[in-house]
């Protein structure tokens, strides 16, 4: 056992005397250790409850002859840190969260690995240290929020930033925006819709490293807290027959997440992350072979905000599982890849049966017949960029319009919010990728301001930053290499005519090569106006979006 390092032996007589200061008695000493990470805290709502997530999995570690230690790692909630400088941190919190793990759990030797995320860059940070560390491990979530109601409405945070573009458009009043608020977020939970939080919950499940149920159980059902005491029990298992990420995170697990993301169109944020968690797990992943896949895949649902639907009612549907047997009986998924059940996914599938075909429907009758996101590659994004291609108004999926070019967030937010823009045209925002940002910052504004005006069937917005997974419309991002490194967003100008052609997987800048090449030239050199601090080490370190903001192995 790893523990044996802190407890065996004559000579670790004092790590034994701080054990016992803990409590712990001989018999728990005995026992093997099992770190429980837990991003507890009392800033994200969809975090609020994991105290209680972690009595149950402790709970169940107890149960099955192990000795928990609960410890913690931090969260940043991207609805809260959304369009000011705080959203800066938020993609960067993720390498700090996986080096938390890391080292939490090397220096304490734990034998085995709880980890407790629910937002954004918490899960795939986790998944990271998972992989990177490599003893067994199980992943648990607090779960989604429920979607609120609003005079049998249903609404979402989403709908809360629609509807300032909505006030701004002089669709709805002061008082309806204000009712919309109050209603959204009825409770703790990752926010209600497909966003990042619920497309990496529903993915960990896939991968593997979580048990059925983890990305759709709601935060608020029962079943939460027996799937906590559930993962407990599961991890001695895993320690028992030496299950570690690395017979899990496999090409086939990679694969398979990338079939059932397509499927669910999940967040585009989804890229990102699973090519940060693959690097961390040594299994190679290209961009353009995500393509490949989307072009095999249908589009079995539709989950806010590309629908009507949220998490809740994809459970009751019959959750991931019903997802995965759907596309598996079209031959796409690797059924062989082993998971923390103990058994392949094929056998966690294997029973599970759709419920619901208004939520999932069947591959003959897919929304439509290629997955719900696509790469795009072309001379302005020769390394590829993301759209949610799912919730792209079909006017918009081929689209040729004039440039709008904006060097920040704030600057493009004003001109949306003053209506200083054309339908056709094509909002370019740029220098906020990972290292011009810094931090690739999600932009969930500019995007819902257009969709409140109704604007998001006639306006383009294209980034080297992020969107959010709320997102819908033409919002393409990720555009790779960023501006600060000189890529070809750089170069864009105001009038310069940018062609997309999603179902092609194309965007271009219709300006001749060298001319790109001149202007690209006579750029000076990129300074960031971040002189100190975190985020100046961040943006000397990270990689492109393309490799998943990852940082460099020099």
């Amino acid at each position: 056992m790893r523990s044996d390092a802190v407890k065996r032996g004559v000579e670790r007589a004092p790590h034994r005397s701080l054990l016992r200061a803990l409590g712990l008695t001989e018999a728990e000493m005995d026992r093997p250790f099992i770190g429980v990470v837990n991003s507890y805290n009392e800033t994200i709502p969809g975090h609020m409850h994991l105290n209680k997530v972690a009595e149950a999995v402790k709970a169940g570690i107890r149960i099955a002859g192990g000795t928990p230690f609960e410890c913690s790692t931090i969260g940043v909630c991207d609805g809260i840190a959304m369009n000011h400088p705080g959203m800066k941190y938020s993609l960067a919190s993720r390498e700090l969260i996986a080096d938390s793990v890391e080292i939490v759990a090397e220096a304490h030797a734990f034998d085995a690995l709880v980890l407790i995320p629910n937002c954004d860059k918490i899960i795939p940070g986790m998944l990271m240290a998972a992989a990177r560390l490599n003893v067994p491990t199980i992943v648990v979530s607090g779960g989604p929020m429920l979607a609120g109601n609003m005079g049998g409405k249903v609404v979402d945070l989403n709908s809360v930033f629609e509807a300032v573009g909505a006030v701004k458009a002089g669709k709805m009043t002061d008082e309806e925006l204000a009712e919309v608020e109050c209603q959204a977020c009825p409770g703790c939970g990752s926010c209600s819709g497909l966003f990042t939080a619920n497309t990496m919950n529903c993915l960990s499940e896939v991968l593997g490293m979580a048990l059925p149920g983890n990305g759709t159980i709601p935060a608020v059902d029962a079943g939460r807290l027996r799937l906590a005491k559930q993962a407990g029990m599961q991890i001695m298992e895993l320690l028992r027959r030496n299950i570690r990420p690395s017979d899990i995170l496999t090409p086939a697990a990679f694969h398979n997440a990338m079939v059932v993301d397509m499927a669910l169109g999940g967040s585009t944020n989804s890229v990102l992350h699973c090519l940060a968690i693959a690097h961390e797990a040594g299994v190679a992943m290209s961009l353009s072979e995500l393509n490949e896949i989307s072009n095999r895949t249908p589009h079995l649902c539709k989950i806010s905000p590309s629908g009507a639907h949220h998490l809740e009612d994809l459970h009751v549907a019959g959750g991931i599982p019903a997802v995965m047997h759907e596309v598996a009986g079209l031959g796409l998924l690797e059924g062989s890849a082993m998971t923390v059940t103990g058994q392949t996914a094929a056998e966690n599938y294997a029973q599970a049966r759709v419920v619901d075909r208004n939520v999932i429907h069947s591959p003959q009758q897919p929304y439509s017949a290629t997955g719900g996101l696509a790469i795009l590659f072309g001379n302005l994004a020769p390394e590829g960029a993301v759209v949610k291609r799912g919730a792209v108004h079909p006017d918009m999926l081929v689209h040729s319009g004039p440039a709008r070019v904006f060097d920040n967030e704030e600057l493009a937010t004003q001109a949306i919010m003053a209506g200083q823009f054309q339908p056709g045209d094509v909002l370019v925002i740029r220098y906020e990728g990972p290292r011009g940002g810094p931090g690739m910052r999600e932009m969930l504004t500019p995007t819902s301001l257009l969709a409140g005006m109704g604007m998001d069937s006639a306006v383009a917005l294209l980034t080297d930053g992020r969107f959010s997974g709320a997102t819908r419309g033409a919002a393409i991002g990720h555009i790779s290499p960023e501006a600060a490194s000189r890529g070809p967003i750089a170069a864009v100008q105001n009038g310069d005519i940018i062609h997309i052609d999603i179902p092609h997987y194309k965007l271009s800048l219709d300006v001749p090569e060298a001319e790109i090449a001149r202007r690209l030239a006579a750029l000076p050199p990129f300074r960031s106006q971040i002189t100190r601090g975190y985020l100046k080490r961040y943006a000397k370190m990270v990689t492109s979006a393309s490799t998943g903001a990852v940082f460099t192995d020099d």
